[in-house]
Protein backbone atom coordinates (compact mmCIF):
# COMPACT_ATOMS: atom_id res chain seq x y z
CA UNK A 1 0.00 0.00 0.00
CA UNK A 2 1.46 3.57 -0.91
CA UNK A 3 1.30 5.66 1.93
CA UNK A 4 1.18 9.51 0.50
CA UNK A 5 3.21 11.61 2.94
CA UNK A 6 0.98 14.46 2.80
CA UNK A 7 -2.15 13.05 4.38
CA UNK A 8 0.05 11.69 7.36
CA UNK A 9 1.45 15.01 7.67
CA UNK A 10 -1.88 16.29 8.13
CA UNK A 11 -3.17 13.62 10.44
CA UNK A 12 -0.22 14.31 12.93
CA UNK A 13 -0.97 17.81 12.94
CA UNK A 14 -4.57 17.27 13.56
CA UNK A 15 -3.91 15.07 16.50
CA UNK A 16 -1.40 17.62 18.02
CA UNK A 17 -4.00 20.18 17.72
CA UNK A 18 -6.82 18.47 19.22
CA UNK A 19 -4.65 17.32 22.23
CA UNK A 20 -3.52 21.18 22.72
CA UNK A 21 -7.46 21.90 22.89
CA UNK A 22 -8.17 19.25 25.37
CA UNK A 23 -5.80 20.41 27.54
CA UNK A 24 -6.45 23.64 27.46
CA UNK A 25 -10.27 23.08 28.13
CA UNK A 26 -9.24 21.21 31.10
CA UNK A 27 -7.42 23.55 33.06
CA UNK A 28 -9.68 26.41 32.35
CA UNK A 29 -12.47 23.90 34.22
CA UNK A 30 -9.74 22.99 36.77
CA UNK A 31 -8.94 26.54 37.70
CA UNK A 32 -11.30 29.81 37.42
CA UNK A 33 -10.37 32.87 36.78
CA UNK A 34 -8.63 34.81 39.22
CA UNK A 35 -11.55 37.61 39.75
CA UNK A 36 -14.05 34.40 40.30
CA UNK A 37 -11.58 33.35 42.41
CA UNK A 38 -11.17 35.72 44.67
CA UNK A 39 -14.92 36.57 44.63
CA UNK A 40 -15.15 33.36 46.39
CA UNK A 41 -12.56 33.87 49.42
CA UNK A 42 -14.58 34.88 52.10
CA UNK A 43 -13.19 37.96 53.33
CA UNK A 44 -10.93 38.21 57.13
CA UNK A 45 -13.00 38.60 60.16
CA UNK A 46 -11.99 42.71 62.05
CA UNK A 47 -13.24 45.67 61.01
CA UNK A 48 -15.95 46.31 58.29
CA UNK A 49 -14.43 47.38 54.63
CA UNK A 50 -14.47 51.06 54.13
CA UNK A 51 -13.95 51.60 57.64
CA UNK A 52 -10.85 54.10 57.15
CA UNK A 53 -9.11 55.04 60.15
CA UNK A 54 -10.04 53.14 63.92
CA UNK A 55 -9.51 55.73 66.29
CA UNK A 56 -11.45 58.64 64.24
CA UNK A 57 -14.44 56.49 63.87
CA UNK A 58 -14.51 55.31 67.32
CA UNK A 59 -14.63 58.70 68.16
CA UNK A 60 -17.22 60.02 66.04
CA UNK A 61 -19.43 57.07 67.31
CA UNK A 62 -18.77 58.20 70.85
CA UNK A 63 -19.89 62.04 69.89
CA UNK A 64 -22.86 60.71 68.34
CA UNK A 65 -24.01 58.52 70.98
CA UNK A 66 -23.43 61.18 73.77
CA UNK A 67 -25.82 63.75 71.49
CA UNK A 68 -28.48 61.08 70.59
CA UNK A 69 -28.59 60.41 74.44
CA UNK A 70 -28.60 64.07 75.26
CA UNK A 71 -31.57 64.76 72.92
CA UNK A 72 -33.45 61.60 73.15
CA UNK A 73 -31.63 59.81 76.53
CA UNK A 74 -29.84 56.48 76.80
CA UNK A 75 -32.45 53.92 77.30
CA UNK A 76 -34.45 55.27 74.30
CA UNK A 77 -31.80 55.25 72.30
CA UNK A 78 -30.38 52.06 70.14
CA UNK A 79 -26.92 51.35 69.37
CA UNK A 80 -28.54 51.16 65.20
CA UNK A 81 -29.37 54.73 66.12
CA UNK A 82 -26.24 55.78 66.99
CA UNK A 83 -24.59 54.13 63.81
CA UNK A 84 -26.60 55.84 61.60
CA UNK A 85 -26.13 59.02 63.11
CA UNK A 86 -22.47 59.05 62.47
CA UNK A 87 -22.93 57.83 59.01
CA UNK A 88 -21.89 54.57 60.18
CA UNK A 89 -23.23 50.90 59.10
CA UNK A 90 -24.97 49.04 62.00
CA UNK A 91 -21.65 46.31 61.40
CA UNK A 92 -19.28 49.48 62.14
CA UNK A 93 -20.92 49.66 65.08
CA UNK A 94 -21.27 46.22 66.12
CA UNK A 95 -17.04 46.04 65.49
CA UNK A 96 -16.51 48.56 68.11
CA UNK A 97 -19.04 48.00 70.28
CA UNK A 98 -21.36 44.83 71.10
CA UNK A 99 -24.09 46.15 73.59
CA UNK A 100 -25.55 49.55 75.12
CA UNK A 101 -23.99 48.55 78.42
CA UNK A 102 -20.63 48.75 77.19
CA UNK A 103 -20.89 51.52 75.07
CA UNK A 104 -22.01 53.35 78.24
CA UNK A 105 -18.87 52.38 79.98
CA UNK A 106 -16.38 53.51 77.24
CA UNK A 107 -18.51 56.73 77.61
CA UNK A 108 -18.01 56.82 80.93
CA UNK A 109 -14.30 56.17 81.69
CA UNK A 110 -13.00 58.61 78.72
CA UNK A 111 -15.95 61.42 78.72
CA UNK A 112 -17.28 61.66 81.94
CA UNK A 113 -14.82 60.81 83.94
CA UNK A 114 -12.57 63.38 83.07
CA UNK A 115 -15.41 65.98 83.78
CA UNK A 116 -16.65 64.43 87.35
CA UNK A 117 -12.83 64.86 88.32
CA UNK A 118 -12.44 68.45 87.22
CA UNK A 119 -15.77 69.32 89.00
CA UNK A 120 -15.24 67.23 92.06
CA UNK A 121 -11.49 68.75 92.81
CA UNK A 122 -13.66 72.42 93.75
CA UNK A 123 -13.88 72.15 97.40
CA UNK A 124 -10.13 69.84 97.90
CA UNK A 125 -8.79 73.13 96.08
CA UNK A 126 -10.37 76.13 98.68
CA UNK A 127 -10.88 73.94 101.52
CA UNK A 128 -11.13 77.03 103.88
CA UNK A 129 -12.74 79.14 102.08
CA UNK A 130 -16.69 78.04 100.78
CA UNK A 131 -17.88 80.98 99.19
CA UNK A 132 -14.68 80.67 96.86
CA UNK A 133 -15.12 76.87 96.91
CA UNK A 134 -18.98 77.21 95.37
CA UNK A 135 -18.17 80.16 93.11
CA UNK A 136 -15.30 77.86 91.44
CA UNK A 137 -17.68 74.39 91.41
CA UNK A 138 -19.93 77.29 89.47
CA UNK A 139 -18.11 78.99 87.16
CA UNK A 140 -16.35 74.86 86.38
CA UNK A 141 -20.00 74.06 85.84
CA UNK A 142 -20.88 76.73 83.21
CA UNK A 143 -17.15 76.19 81.40
CA UNK A 144 -17.59 72.25 81.16
CA UNK A 145 -21.66 73.18 79.45
CA UNK A 146 -19.94 75.51 77.23
CA UNK A 147 -16.68 73.21 75.93
CA UNK A 148 -19.31 70.22 75.65
CA UNK A 149 -22.69 71.21 74.75
CA UNK A 150 -24.52 67.88 75.47
CA UNK A 151 -23.54 68.20 78.62
CA UNK A 152 -26.09 70.14 80.40
CA UNK A 153 -28.49 67.99 78.75
CA UNK A 154 -27.48 64.88 79.16
CA UNK A 155 -26.46 65.70 82.84
CA UNK A 156 -29.84 66.87 83.82
CA UNK A 157 -32.22 63.75 81.87
CA UNK A 158 -29.56 61.42 83.13
CA UNK A 159 -27.96 62.27 86.56
CA UNK A 160 -30.13 64.47 88.08
CA UNK A 161 -33.21 63.02 87.04
CA UNK A 162 -34.76 60.25 89.03
CA UNK A 163 -34.03 56.60 87.14
CA UNK A 164 -31.34 58.38 84.89
CA UNK A 165 -29.33 55.09 83.52
CA UNK A 166 -26.41 57.01 83.83
CA UNK A 167 -26.73 57.79 87.43
CA UNK A 168 -27.40 54.01 88.00
CA UNK A 169 -24.08 53.07 86.11
CA UNK A 170 -21.82 55.47 87.60
CA UNK A 171 -23.57 54.82 91.26
CA UNK A 172 -22.90 51.06 90.75
CA UNK A 173 -19.07 51.30 89.39
CA UNK A 174 -17.86 54.33 91.79
CA UNK A 175 -20.95 54.24 94.48
CA UNK A 176 -21.16 58.37 96.24
CA UNK A 177 -18.34 58.72 97.99
CA UNK A 178 -18.07 61.99 95.82
CA UNK A 179 -21.30 63.38 96.95
CA UNK A 180 -20.56 62.18 100.70
CA UNK A 181 -17.35 64.22 100.49
CA UNK A 182 -18.95 67.19 99.17
CA UNK A 183 -21.68 67.04 102.08
CA UNK A 184 -18.59 66.64 104.77
CA UNK A 185 -17.11 69.64 103.41
CA UNK A 186 -20.21 71.83 103.68
CA UNK A 187 -20.93 70.75 107.17
CA UNK A 188 -17.81 71.47 108.07
CA UNK A 189 -18.20 74.55 107.19
CA UNK A 190 -20.98 75.36 108.89
CA UNK A 191 -19.51 74.24 112.02
CA UNK A 192 -16.83 76.59 111.79
CA UNK A 193 -19.32 79.60 111.15
CA UNK A 194 -18.47 79.68 107.53
CA UNK A 195 -21.33 79.37 105.57
CA UNK A 196 -24.97 79.77 106.39
CA UNK A 197 -26.21 77.14 108.86
CA UNK A 198 -29.59 77.17 107.15
CA UNK A 199 -28.36 75.50 103.70
CA UNK A 200 -29.13 71.75 103.24
CA UNK A 201 -25.74 69.96 102.69
CA UNK A 202 -27.53 67.42 100.51
CA UNK A 203 -28.99 69.84 98.63
CA UNK A 204 -26.03 72.30 97.92
CA UNK A 205 -24.61 71.01 94.50
CA UNK A 206 -28.04 70.31 93.56
CA UNK A 207 -28.66 73.69 93.59
CA UNK A 208 -25.52 75.00 92.13
CA UNK A 209 -26.12 72.30 89.05
CA UNK A 210 -29.72 73.80 88.77
CA UNK A 211 -28.17 77.62 88.41
CA UNK A 212 -25.04 77.19 86.43
CA UNK A 213 -26.44 74.41 83.57
CA UNK A 214 -30.11 74.72 83.43
CA UNK A 215 -30.11 78.00 81.74
CA UNK A 216 -27.42 76.78 79.24
CA UNK A 217 -29.47 73.19 78.77
CA UNK A 218 -32.75 75.65 78.34
CA UNK A 219 -31.11 77.66 75.58
CA UNK A 220 -32.58 76.05 72.98
CA UNK A 221 -35.41 77.55 73.87
CA UNK A 222 -34.11 80.62 75.31
CA UNK A 223 -33.68 81.59 71.24
CA UNK A 224 -36.72 83.60 70.72
CA UNK A 225 -37.05 85.04 74.10
CA UNK A 226 -35.40 88.79 73.40
CA UNK A 227 -34.85 88.48 77.20
CA UNK A 228 -32.28 85.26 76.95
CA UNK A 229 -31.14 85.14 73.75
CA UNK A 230 -28.33 87.59 74.18
CA UNK A 231 -27.31 86.05 77.55
CA UNK A 232 -23.74 84.55 77.49
CA UNK A 233 -22.01 81.83 79.21
CA UNK A 234 -20.08 84.66 81.40
CA UNK A 235 -23.46 86.31 81.97
CA UNK A 236 -24.98 83.34 83.45
CA UNK A 237 -21.71 82.36 85.56
CA UNK A 238 -22.31 85.78 87.20
CA UNK A 239 -25.61 85.06 88.14
CA UNK A 240 -25.18 82.04 89.59
CA UNK A 241 -22.32 83.20 91.63
CA UNK A 242 -24.36 86.03 92.96
CA UNK A 243 -27.27 84.31 93.43
CA UNK A 244 -25.25 81.63 95.48
CA UNK A 245 -23.22 84.76 97.73
CA UNK A 246 -25.56 87.19 98.09
CA UNK A 247 -29.03 85.59 96.98
CA UNK A 248 -31.76 88.24 96.61
CA UNK A 249 -30.56 90.85 99.04
CA UNK A 250 -28.20 93.86 98.09
CA UNK A 251 -24.43 93.02 99.06
CA UNK A 252 -23.39 95.02 101.79
CA UNK A 253 -21.02 97.73 100.71
CA UNK A 254 -17.06 97.24 101.51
Amino acid sequence: MKINICDVAAFVKFTVMTGKSAAVSGSDQAQPAQGDESAKVARRPGRPSGSGRGPEQRARLLDAALALFARQGIVDTTLGQVAREAGFTPAMMHYYFKTRDQLLDVLIDERFMPLRNKLSGAFQLTPDNPVAAIMLLAQRLVEVAVEYPWFPSLWIREVISEGGLLKQRMHERFGDENQKRGITFIEKWQKEGKLNPGLEPSLVFLSVIGLAILPLATSAMGRNDPARRKLTADDIARHAVALLTHGVAQPASA
